[in-house]
Order: C-alpha cells, then structure tokens, then sequence
C-alpha cells in the first residue's frame, strides 16, 4: 500500500520539523511540509491539495466550511493541541472528515503557568523586578494566597490539575463545570456563588458558541471585588471590554493572562498599558515535555486512523 499523503500547512515557527517526531513521521508518509503561515483560506486549500490527512500545527489555519468543501480527497485532520474553535466540525462531520486532538497532554504544564501567573500577579513580581533593577527598594502590597478561595471553572484535565496546585498550597478549592463530577478536596458550586466568593477565577473551559464572552459585565459585575482573574485556556472565552473595565475601575485586582481576543497580542493595546496584569504570549503548554507528547500523538493518531483504530477523536 502506498504512503498516506500528509500535509503539514502551517508549521511556522517550527516545532515539528525539529522534534523527535519528525524522523517517523518521514519514514512513514509522503509529506508536504510548510514552516510558513497559509494567511489565506486560498493558500491554506493550496498546500493540502489532494493530501488525504492534514497535521495541523497553528489554531489560526481556520478550517471552514468553504476549505472542506475544496478537499475531496481529505478524510483526517489531526490537530496538535486540544482546541477545536479554529475548525467548522459540523462541515468536517458533513464531509466525512475525521476530526482528533491531543488531549491531557499539555495539563501539567499549563497548570504550572496557570499558578505562576497566579503568584506573579499576587506577589506583584514584573513590577517589583522591575522597580529593584531601577535601584528602588519597594516592600508590601502583595497578597499572600493560603486559606483564599480559588475557584476552578472548567474541570477537564488542566483544571483537575489546576485544582491541585491551588490547593497544594493551602487554598481552599471551589468549582463548576459543565459536566459535574466528584474530586477529592474540590467543593461543587454554582457559578453565580464562585463569582461572588473566589479570591481567585481561573477559566479552564474549551472555546465553543456556548462559552464565547463566557464572562461579560454580569459576570464580572458579580466578582468580589480585589479578585484575580487567571486566563490560559481561550481570549475569546472573556469579553475583553468588559475585562479591561474591571482592570481599571478596581472590580480586579489583577489578572494573569496567556491567551487574547486576539493574538499575537498589538503592540500598544490597552492590557499592556495596565500595571495589575501580567501578560504571557500563548506559551503555557509550550515545554520540552509538553511539546513532544503531543506531537507523537498527533502523529500517532494519524497512524491509528490509517490502521483503523482512530483515537482521540473530536468530530
């Protein structure tokens, strides 16, 4: 049997070329390979021509229903990452496009950035790194984190793990997801109630039509005031205007952000003008550790797919 013809349309800048990954992946499939942008629904049709699988790389390649529609010949696309919200999957469902992600694989580090932006916004660090390297000595105003209430919403794999860390040091653990569970040392409340009493908000929930400005001016109108928002999993999960006003009016007392409205983030927006919030470029799962598990599976799951045994399918 022939290799199974893959396109990698959007590998820029690199990760998979350079990993471990890449030696099988070679050996196993007829490839073809771009460490550049499509930046156009056009470009993007063009490089997966008559591929029959795509590995997805970059969340901002969007597969709509006009780019199914163009590739008759395509029957996966396998999506390093555990994002869907790039991807029309009703389309890929019509036209019978298998969908897989790699999920868990990234939980560890995106909980750890989750509680080191945590601490930097608590402890008040780029600020206070900052004003010493200028030759100032500036003390307090920190906030000191064990027996606060941390509310977790969303309690998939990076949330569980999340949960963990708050409550490894000393915090007291709340939570609501959508689909509830029982977990040891977590208490399950509704949302309105961990709004209202958590020190600090962390979203771990997947961007979808439902949770699009999951939290806008009602929600935030509900915060206790002084509280810390965390945000590593979506930008479109906050409705920025609404943020930027609660940063402000002092309804926030800070937030650690990874993810935006839009990304890269513009020079000169209004986050980076605000000295209460600390910013990160959409970096949380991007470890050694992290980078290869996912990227192995991402190419195992197009082997397992070709093998008749598809896992970790989405749609």
């Amino acid at each position: 049997m022939a290799p199974i013809r893959i396109s990698i349309p959007d590998d820029a800048p690199p990760v998979l070329r350079p990993s471990a990954a890449w030696p099988a992946l070679a050996a196993r499939a007829q490839l073809d390979y771009w460490d550049t942008l499509p930046g156009s629904e056009e470009t993007l049709i063009e490089r997966i021509g008559a591929a029959a699988a795509v590995l997805n790389i970059r969340s901002s390649s969007r597969f709509t229903a006009r780019v199914f529609g163009a590739l008759p010949h395509l029957r996966l696309l396998s999506v390093w990452g555990t994002g869907t919200d790039h991807i029309d999957l009703p389309a890929a469902a019509q036209h019978s496009v298998t969908v897989t992600n790699t999920p868990g694989v990234s939980a560890v580090s995106i909980a750890e950035h989750t509680l080191a932006l945590l601490l930097a916004v608590a402890r008040r660090i780029p600020h206070v790194d900052l004003a010493t390297r200028r030759g100032e000595w500036a003390k307090g105003q920190s906030i000191e984190l064990r027996g606060k209430t941390c509310g977790v919403i969303g309690l998939g794999a990076i949330g569980r793990e999340f949960a963990r860390l708050a409550a490894a040091i000393g915090m007291r653990v709340i939570a609501w997801t959508m689909h509830p569970r029982a977990i040891a040392g977590v208490e399950m409340v509704d949302l309105d109630h961990l709004y209202r009493t958590a020190d600090v908000v962390s979203l771990h929930l997947r961007l979808s039509p439902q949770t699009e400005a999951f939290l806008g001016p009602h929600q935030f109108a509900l915060l206790k005031p002084g509280a810390i928002l965390l945000n590593t999993a979506r930008g479109g999960l906050v409705d920025e205007p609404s943020l930027l006003a609660a940063l402000t009016d002092g309804r926030l007392g800070g937030a650690g952000l990874d993810v935006f409205a839009r990304e890269p983030l513009p020079a000169g927006h209004p986050l980076t003008a605000l000295p209460n919030v600390v910013l990160t470029p959409h970096c949380a799962g991007i470890t050694p550790e992290a980078l290869e598990a996912g990227l192995r599976m991402s190419v195992d799951n197009i082997f397992r797919f070709v093998e008749g045994r598809p896992e970790h399918v989405v749609a």
